[in-house]
């Protein structure tokens, strides 16, 4: 077995535009010290996987930053590792790419150099650990063309979700986008894409010729009625961030040890190193359930809330239900419930502020409250 890594960083920005404002979704911070983008990349060096191409778009100078030579996930290789892949790579480039396979043309310049049998794509929308190489070692056996990750879940209104139907052997009968929810959980694709390297090629260049690269993913999917499509379920803790409030209610599940135990649990989620010093809790702090990372100075009241790299509560502050980014400054006998902030937020002395769980209240990044 031998497989490539593709992750596209840009395909759902629009999903938390919140958050997505000045970075890419595979940028956006999480869990206090973790930018989503971690947890496609641990799966894959995880999984034996050590050549990854990421797929930008546009503002990602941020994900640059995050990355860097890939040293920190041990991706910083003479041959292989991590490789930026950036918007306009190849010379027919008509402008930024509108969906996933224009995104594929544009790469398969990298592609063509590859010599590994299989590509494993997977977007950036999703918080869980997967093998990979048991998806791959079903791919062969089934001698599948195409094969893709699905979980079964419920699905919210109005959540953006790729619903698949699958026959006894699990080979994929149907998709359908948007469906309207029910009382059952449904087959959600969870964007994890096992193909042949030589056949995706090409596919590429006869959907191009056909033009059959400009509709969404499901219409791709279904123009593809004659290939041997196969679903192959995935079982464990899955997040999927297509809201802001998804975004803030799968952060707050973080704070149950289960489900840390089994993200965090039996293999690393790798992340860029920051040597910072370890929290200081002043005499008058108090802490209850809540994820602190290094470096903060707590002087306040945080209660089931997570606190980024870097962050100082004033003396007096009570944080409730919130997610505090980095580097941000929460004055003294400030008041928040239900808030994020993001990175280099300055809430002033004595403020009030207070959201819900379903539309947490959000303060951009670099203001001043």
């Amino acid at each position: 077995m031998s497989a490539v890594g593709v992750i596209f960083s840009n395909i759902h920005d629009e999903n938390v535009p919140e958050l997505s404002r000045q970075r890419t979704m595979a940028s956006i911070p999480y869990g206090g010290r973790y930018r989503l983008i971690d947890f496609a990349l641990s799966n894959f060096v995880n999984s034996g996987i050590t050549t990854v191409g990421v797929i930008t778009k546009n503002n990602y100078q941020s994900l640059m930053d995050h990355l860097g030579s890939g040293k920190d996930w041990d991706l910083a290789r003479k041959t292989g590792g991590l490789i930026l892949l950036p918007p306009f790579g190849a010379s027919n480039s008509e402008g930024l790419y509108k969906n996933r396979m224009e995104a594929l043309r544009n790469i398969t310049g990298f592609l063509n150099r590859r010599n590994e049998d299989y590509v494993v794509m997977s977007d950036c929308d999703g918080v869980f650990r997967i093998d990979l190489s048991d998806v791959i070692d079903f791919h062969e056996r089934k001698q599948a063309d195409l094969t893709i990750v699905y979980h079964e879940e419920d699905v919210a209104v109005g959540a953006d979700r790729t619903i698949i139907k699958t026959e006894e052997d699990g080979r994929v009968s149907d998709f359908k986008q948007n469906v309207v929810p029910s009382k059952k959980k449904e087959k959600v694709f969870i964007n994890i894409v096992v193909i042949n390297r030589q056949f995706l090629l090409r596919f590429i260049n006869d959907s191009a010729a056909h033009g059959l690269d400009k509709g969404n993913d499901v219409s791709l999917f279904k123009n593809m009625k004659n290939l041997k499509i196969y679903g192959y379920e995935f079982r464990g803790y899955h997040a999927s961030i297509d809201s802001l409030g998804t975004y803030f209610s799968h952060n707050m599940e973080l704070l149950n040890k289960t489900v840390r135990d089994e993200l965090f649990g039996a293999r690393d989620i790798y992340t860029k190193v920051r040597d910072s010093a370890p929290s200081k809790y002043g005499s008058d702090s108090h802490v209850k359930n809540s994820l602190i990372s290094d470096g903060c100075v707590v002087e306040g009241t945080v209660e089931n809330s997570i606190l980024f790299r870097g962050v100082k509560i004033g003396k007096g502050a009570v944080i409730k239900n919130s997610i505090i980014m980095q580097d941000s400054i929460i004055g003294e006998k400030v008041i928040t419930d239900c808030v994020i902030t993001d990175k280099n937020v300055v809430i002033r002395d004595n403020r009030i502020l207070s959201g819900c769980d379903i539309q947490p209240y959000f303060i951009p990044k670099g203001t001043m409250i």
